[in-house]
């Protein structure tokens, strides 16, 4: 499982003024804090009050950069913020992301060629969020066969079946687990898939644990990546115990510290 840990993003106050006041205790602390925690990546965002997206993307790289040579995951809607990053990251970098509108595949996609970057791919469009599973699949194809088509790596292409909050949304999220199976068949090799994860349980009581019980049965769907808080310890311990009942680790007495270590 690819753990992306999500805090860095200017949508946290902390984060937000951190940003504004180019502050790169902050950003490095939570960077390290992720990783120690197991994350795999780091998602930077610059949050929607950015003034200067693409020199505040351009500022969060290095920072980070600084402290570890983990993946740099670079979530923005803006693409020169994408690119400006691209230009200056050293480590591999995951491009968040593309829908399946073909002038943004026609941007993003060469772009990821370009910069040898992973890419996610959402399975929404100019309509927005499917309802059910099968647009999703549809959608997911379309990404699928441009990806395809302008010789990107499949095993570099992530799928997100775009995870909404339970609360709002709860009839779609059977169909979503679903989906993220039903994606393995869409092409060979099949892509990865990937789940903004906190996104399911936004506005409700018991976060951490609608999160942690959505993400088991994710991962028992063929879930191969999460955008998480890596800092939510029984989150965590859920994660690295489904995969073990799924045979993906090896039991031991000390399965949780032996994940950690490794």
């Amino acid at each position: 499982m690819l753990i992306i840990g999500e805090l860095i993003n200017g949508m946290y106050k902390e984060v937000g003024r951190a940003i504004k006041e180019k502050n790169k205790s902050v950003i490095q602390r939570l960077a390290r804090q992720q990783v120690d925690a197991g994350c795999d990546a780091l998602d930077l965002n610059c949050g929607p009050a950015s003034r200067n997206p693409a020199s505040d993307m351009c500022w969060l790289v290095q920072t980070v950069q600084e402290v570890t040579d983990k993946a740099l995951c670079l979530d923005s809607t803006r693409i020169n913020a994408i690119e400006e990053g691209l230009k200056i990251a050293k480590f591999k970098a995951i491009i968040n992301s593309t829908s399946a509108d073909k002038e943004k595949l026609d941007t993003i996609v060469p772009l990821a060629l370009k910069y040898k970057a992973s890419l996610i791919g959402l399975t929404l469009d100019k309509k927005g969020v499917p309802q059910d599973k099968d647009r999703r699949l549809e959608l997911a194809a379309m990404i699928v066969a441009d990806c395809q088509e302008k010789g990107f790596p499949l095993d570099e292409l992530y799928i997100d079946p775009v995870v909404l909050p339970a609360n709002v949304a709860q009839v779609q999220l059977e169909d979503t687990l679903k989906a993220l199976a039903e994606f393995k068949i869409i092409s060979s090799p099949p892509p990865k898939t990937v789940i903004g994860l906190s996104n399911v349980s936004q506005g409700t009581k018991e976060r951490s644990l609608v999160n942690r019980t959505f993400l088991i049965m994710a991962v028992f769907n063929g879930l191969d990546a999460a955008i998480l808080d890596p800092l939510d310890k029984e989150l965590m311990d859920s994660l690295i115990t489904a995969e073990l009942i799924l045979n993906k680790q090896i039991y031991c007495d000390s399965f949780l510290e032996a994940y950690r270590r490794k």
